[in-house]
């Protein structure tokens, strides 16, 4: 009996429930009123009748497009992977080679889909980035040749994708502005993927093209921090200023090469694998070499001074340079390619300092001129004055540096080295005083120098060493080396060096040798204070510092 009772109870606590589950509450927590049931509804019925409208139109529609010829459905698409199947006798035009003097006519381009921008489901507008160059490029539905079908595929293809497109070359009624190329408009009549992106992009590219001066004026602009750059190295480089300014970089090389080249320079390759500390002291990077250890290469001193003793006269090299510097400073890499040098002279040192300074004369001017372009297009992002220099640059000696900054108000000895802060400020010194940006100070004190640095014959104090200077910074150091065996000897032990770890270096000499000198330049620091750059990482390709060795 009692089973049964409890069996009742449990029955009518499930009916209950069943009944408190069907009840609708409203807002406030309390069951709705028939009225407000009835008005719930009605909504729920109006809302059904839409949804079920527009699945009505749309399935309409969906039927209406796959029922309308595409006649534009050979002009677009994806194209099959580029696997060298076959050669055609297509000519591509570079987007840096459209002018108005070709429009109307049709040209081939392929570029990258910077961005697009539709207008309607009948017209959309793409801007294409090839190298440093931008073109705006336009799709608008007609009779023969653009379907909406095209359009639509043209606004889907995902930004920074490559695309080989057929068009016809129009002038536009107003320049474009927005883009490098802005006398030309490309008219699409065909358009293809050739690559297309598979992944989100970890930024867009024009946050990353953005100046200081426009994030300034505009605090909604996005900001494309520098580790976040670094780190997506790849796509940071497809910016429009980056490309100009390894253009620019690759620029200094040639120019370096041409200059030395047509005096007389014979270039070189030294090994980067050394069993010596080429400089002396701890900056270098220990490695292990089979069995034993090895250094990496802090620059190719002594052998480029090996080249000199085995009569070669005048030598150059373009190569990596390694020093381990635990510094985080905006210029200064554990990593960077180093422009050396190293040249016999007659009579004084002066005849290959003199030279290096016309060498820079000729890398400067030459970038104006033959490099003008890339100038204009790193400037709008990094605005910057061109440099200022003489033909024959200025020569100032390390006392009277030291004397125009006392007069300022700094304080230093007479032996001292200069800080950073004291080479910038002397450098604005320079340039109000004598009006320009690049110069070479000469004769350092003989203790902030390397043991092979020739003293100077007057004032064993100082040395016939020198820096060249651009916008009031370091960007090359050099001196007349010791070529004698005897005087060099003496100078490695003043400087505690082991002699036998030098044993081949000074056996060169000890053959006999003639006088010369030479520097080294920092590539990365030249096109960073020529362009007015703030931080040295910007102009290294894949820069390494103590703290990033990826990717």
């Amino acid at each position: 009996m009692a089973e049964q009772e409890h069996q009742q109870a449990s029955e009518q606590v499930n009916e209950l429930a069943q009944k408190m589950e069907e009840v609708i509450l409203g807002e406030d927590g309390l069951p709705l009123s028939k009225k407000a049931l009835k008005k719930r509804e009605k909504e729920l019925e109006k809302e059904k009748k839409k949804q079920e409208r527009l699945a009505r139109e749309a399935e309409e529609r969906a039927a209406r497009e796959a029922a309308e010829v595409d006649h534009g459905v050979d002009n677009y698409g994806r194209s099959a992977i580029n696997m060298s199947r076959e050669k055609t006798e297509t000519k591509w035009t570079a987007l840096g080679e459209l002018t108005a003097e070709m429009a109307g006519q049709l040209v081939n381009v392929q570029a990258r889909v910077q961005g697009s921008r539709p207008v309607s489901g009948k017209m959309c507008f793409l801007v294409l980035r090839e190298g440093v160059e931008t073109a705006q490029a336009v799709l608008s539905v007609d009779a023969d040749t653009v379907s909406k079908k095209m359009v639509k595929f043209a606004t889907s293809i995902p930004n920074e994708s490559i695309v080989s497109i057929t068009a016809q070359v129009v002038k536009p009624d107003v320049p474009v502005e927005s883009c490098t190329v802005g006398t030309v408009e490309l008219q699409v009549r065909k358009v293809f993927v050739t690559s297309e992106v598979k992944i989100p992009l970890p930024f867009a590219l024009e946050d990353a093209m953005h100046s200081e001066e426009a994030c300034a004026r505009d605090a909604t602009l996005n900001r494309v921090g520098l580790d976040t750059r670094l780190n997506n190295r790849t796509m940071d480089l497809r910016t429009i200023t980056n490309n100009a300014i390894f253009k620019i970089q690759a620029a200094v090389c040639q120019l370096f090469r041409e200059y030395l080249t047509n005096e007389g320079a014979t270039e070189i390759h030294t090994p980067k694998i050394i069993s010596t500390a080429s400089e002396g002291g701890s900056n270098v990077f220990k490695i292990t070499y089979f069995k034993g250890a090895a250094y990496l290469a802090q620059s190719p001193q002594l052998y480029k001074q090996a080249c000199i003793a085995a009569d070669f006269g005048k030598v150059y090299e373009i190569a990596p340079v390694f020093r381990a510097e635990d510094s985080n400073t905006q210029r200064h890499l554990t990593e960077y390619v180093g422009l050396d040098l190293e040249c016999s002279f007659r009579e004084h040192y002066h005849e290959v300092m003199n030279m290096i300074g016309s060498m820079f004369v000729y890398i400067f001017k030459n970038l104006e001129l033959r490099w003008a372009r890339e100038l204009e297009i790193v400037r709008r992002q990094y605005p910057s004055e061109p440099i200022k220099f003489d033909d024959q640059p200025l020569r100032l000696e390390y006392k009277d540096a030291v004397a125009l900054l006392r007069a300022h108000g700094e304080e230093m000895g007479d032996f001292d080295d200069m800080t950073t802060p004291q080479e910038k400020t002397l450098g604005r010194l320079v340039r109000e005083k004598y009006g320009t940006d690049f110069y070479m100070l000469d004769k350092f004190p003989l203790s902030v120098r390397p043991f092979y640095t020739m003293p100077d014959p007057t004032d064993a104090r100082y040395s016939n060493s020198y820096d060249f200077f651009l916008r009031g910074q370091e960007i090359m150091s050099g001196a007349q080396r010791v070529h004698d065996a005897d005087m060099l000897k003496e100078r490695i032990a003043a400087h505690g060096i082991p002699l036998e770890s030098l044993e081949h270096y000074i056996r060169a000499f000890e053959l006999g040798c003639p006088p010369h000198a030479g520097g080294g330049v920092g590539l990365e620091r030249v096109v960073m204070f020529y362009l007015g750059i703030n931080n040295i990482r910007q102009t290294s390709l894949f820069p390494r510092d103590p703290k990033r060795i990826d990717p």
